[in-house]
């Protein structure tokens, strides 16, 4: 009777649960960072998560409207900045769709600047600026994710000691 009730429970949470969940997002990225301001919402994310120093990474940007529906083009221009001097930029472009991939090679150790200018027909070509800041892989980013991993076999390991005899014991009463 106690099997029974513990499924009847199961089943109700999970079917209770579905209309609340009408959204699902996928783990946004470490580097990856958004602003809204003026009629777009701008994304940034780097690929990989951890860019390397002097190795090619995807700096990638996303353009949607404030209702976040992708918009249909725009024109954007970077700025990219390294203790508060200008590195490199990337002139105004106009892209088709809502999404801007561009390759960046970062030289330097540490945050970077990334000034998006976005180019608003309705603001008579004034541009919105948008700041974001993205950080380089440092030796300090494996120690830190190796620590993590770490931490979770550990609390794996442990579950399996404390409860794998408790349930060998109760399969071998059976």
């Amino acid at each position: 009777m106690k099997q029974i009730f513990k499924v009847f429970i199961l089943i109700f949470f999970t079917f209770s649960g579905i209309p609340i969940i009408s959204e699902a997002n996928a783990h946004s990225l470490f580097n990856s960072s958004e602003q809204t301001f003026g009629e777009y919402r701008v994304q940034i994310a780097t690929l990989p998560e951890f860019p390397q120093i002097g190795e090619k990474s995807e700096v990638l940007i996303r353009v949607t409207d404030l209702d976040f529906n992708e918009v249909d083009g725009f024109t954007i221009g970077i700025r990219i900045f390294y203790n508060e001097e200008q590195i490199n930029a990337i002139r105004p472009q106009s892209v088709n769709g809502a999404h801007l991939v561009t390759d960046f090679v970062f030289i330097d150790s540490g945050n970077h600047l990334f000034r998006v200018d976005l180019y608003d027909d309705m603001d008579y070509g004034n541009p919105l600026t948008y700041t974001f800041n993205i950080s380089t892989q440092s030796p300090f980013g494996y120690i830190f994710i190796s620590a993590i991993a770490a931490g979770g076999l550990i609390f794996v390991g442990v579950m399996g000691i404390v409860f794998i005899p408790r349930i060998v014991k109760r399969i071998s009463k059976h």
